[in-house]
């Protein structure tokens, strides 16, 4: 029996998809000059809180213009012979399209109105399970132990139900990291950019098959909405991306790196790559690190202190990078370099020799822990030539 022409590896059409990423930005840019006025019309606006760091209200509502640039890149991938057999093998992107209404729908309602959490999460949660029922989810996956007949490794595989609770943990968890994580301007935009990236170079390195279109339709869309809205956004930020954006970019990044986990042909390997079959856990990892590393500490923290873990409070990453003596826009871009060398460099490992990719991502570390960190280091000395 012959293989489907369908399947016959073409290679990815890199030029469609980033003009695919390039339309979706243009039209986040071009719309959300008119969302932002849409906001302010409905008294979409965020008023100064004292966890705060904006001092004047400030219109919210960006998810709506992410959402609308996203939308246009997919339609026009729709139009493209070539990535139009995204929507055919599979509804991955339906099921992106139809979650991210219904998260966007909820963000735009709490940016406006401030919904309870437990309402916020009924949304996260539904939208999560539409993912499911359209069928991005986990299936299965490769861990080093278990092997039998002398193979290196065993395939884990998922029930229905166990791929199923998963992915909506695994959503829902990375939703609110990404609006905990967003709390300066232009901070989640450039997350969700440098993110969307790393999942579009892995999709299109390692995953040589029409089976790899949806996934890197996805994150190539997700990363044209971000982009075109960073000018909005970063600092100093004419409109704020609110719910309704922080909700969507995490609820699409959970798309792209699940669709793309279920594309690995692990028969390719052989159980002889660890690192290779590992590579959807690796960049899954890297990709979520640094949002729900802040989530988790946010959690521990009020959980400790009595308090409910969607309370608020200034002891997230970004604030403490304030504390230490950071601009805003300084704060921002080391928390971009922390992101980009933990996702590219995951990516990195995918693809070039382990020992290289250390080194480099090692070095690259070191220097974004000393500059991280050099605002303490000259208070400190200033301290010590005073007392001397």
């Amino acid at each position: 029996m012959g293989v489907p022409s369908a399947f016959v590896p073409v290679g990815l059409p890199v030029r469609e998809y980033l003009l695919v990423c390039l339309t979706a930005a243009a039209v986040t840019f071009l719309i959300t000059g008119v969302i932002r006025l849409f906001a302010i019309k409905v008294g979409a606006v965020a008023h100064p809180r004292q966890r705060d760091v904006h001092v004047k209200p400030m219109p919210r509502m960006g998810g709506i213009a992410i959402f609308i640039g996203v939308l246009a890149g997919m339609l026009l991938a729709f139009r493209l012979p070539v990535l139009s057999r995204a929507f055919e093998y599979s509804n991955d992107i339906i099921a992106v399209i139809v979650a991210g209404a219904v998260i966007v729908m909820i963000g735009g309602l709490d940016d406006r109105f401030e919904l309870d959490s437990l309402t916020k999460l009924a949304g996260q949660v539904t939208a999560a399970g539409i993912l499911v029922l359209y069928g991005v989810q986990w299936f299965f996956f490769w861990v080093p132990w278990g092997g039998v007949d002398g193979g290196v490794g065993s395939l884990l595989s998922l029930s229905d139900n166990q791929g199923g609770v998963l992915t909506v943990l695994l959503a829902v968890a990375m939703i609110n990291a990404m609006n905990f994580v967003d709390g300066l301007d232009g901070l989640a935009a450039g997350i969700g950019l440098i993110s969307a990236l790393a999942i579009w170079a892995f999709s299109m390195t390692l995953l040589e098959d029409v089976v790899a279109y949806p996934p890197a339709l996805i994150a190539a869309t997700l990363a044209g909405g971000c982009l075109g809205f960073l000018p909005y956004n970063f600092q100093p930020a004419k409109l704020f991306m609110g719910d309704s954006g922080s909700m969507l970019i995490g609820l699409m990044l959970v798309a792209a790196s699940t669709t793309a986990s279920g594309r690995i042909d692990y028969s390719r390997y052989g159980g002889s790559d660890a690192l290779a079959l590992l590579s959807p856990l690796v960049v899954v990892a890297a990709v979520l690190f640094l949002p729900m590393l802040d989530l988790i500490m946010a959690v521990i923290r009020r959980t400790r202190r009595g308090q409910s873990p969607f309370s608020a409070d200034k002891m997230h990453l970004h604030h403490r990078l304030l504390e230490i003596g950071h601009s805003q826009r300084r704060a921002v871009l080391l928390i971009y370099l922390w992101a980009g060398v933990l996702a590219f460099g995951a990516v990195a490992l995918t693809l070039f020799e382990p020992v290289v990719v250390g080194w480099g991502m090692g070095i690259a570390l070191i220097v974004v822990v000393v500059t991280s960190a050099i605002p303490r280091l000259r208070a400190k000395r200033r301290k010590q030539e005073s007392a001397g």
